[in-house]
Parts: structure tokens; sequence; C-alpha cells
């Protein structure tokens, strides 16, 4: 069965938000080990620039594979 766009995008928004919390609920975990002590709002900004940063390569491969579904349709 084939999966919608509407679903495939829920799955992705909820997926980068998952990824965003654990990045943040990280950060506040492991930083004070390392004698790091940063606020809560900095910590939100790290963890939405680390987000970014780490779903970029999964956005590029994501739109090298509707070009190539464009370009090799049978």
């Amino acid at each position: 069965m084939k999966q919608s766009r509407a679903m495939s995008l829920v799955e992705s928004v909820a997926n980068v938000a998952v990824g965003y919390g654990v990045a943040v609920v990280t950060q506040i975990l492991i930083f004070p080990v390392f004698g790091l002590h940063t606020t809560l709002a900095q910590n939100l900004k790290m963890g939405a620039i680390f987000t970014v940063l780490c779903g970029a390569p999964h956005n590029t491969v994501y739109a090298e594979r509707m070009i190539m579904r464009s370009l090799w349709r049978p």
C-alpha cells in the first residue's frame, strides 16, 4: 500500500519533532557532564540548529529521489 502525500508529511513532521526533542534533552543531560552550563533558551536554539543541519542531507536525498522518479517514469 502506497503512503499518501499527507501521511508522508505527517510522518516527516513527527520525525523532526522527535529528533528535536531528543537533541534538546540530550544537551540538557550531557552538557553539564562536560562543564557546559546553558539555559533552556540556549538549548532550544542549539537544538534547532542541530535539527536543521542534520535534516539537510535528508532533504537533498528526497529531492534527488523525486527528480529521478520524474526522469525515469516508464
